[in-house]
């Protein structure tokens, strides 16, 4: 199974990602709440994500999705 991501503003769908690239994800990111499924995604988050073992492809859909903005508030949700 694979998670989608949807920019939590507009309600754009981002893509899906694996189960792995997801856990990464949960692992290094802050969460508000344990029922918390939205992340605060810039630049510099996405460069550690990579960092920490992210796939090339989660990669390249965190960077085309926050593009020039300074961060996106990414959701996500099994697909």
């Amino acid at each position: 199974m694979s998670i989608r991501l949807t920019e939590k503003d507009t309600g754009r769908t981002l893509g899906t990602i694996s189960r792995e690239d997801f856990q990464v994800l949960v692992d290094h990111m802050e969460e508000e709440s344990s029922t918390d499924q939205d992340y605060y995604v810039e630049h510099t988050a996405i460069d550690a994500l990579e960092a920490l073992g992210a796939s090339a492809g989660f990669v390249a859909l965190l960077r085309n999705a926050v593009g020039e903005s300074e961060g996106i508030d990414v959701v996500w949700a099994e697909a």
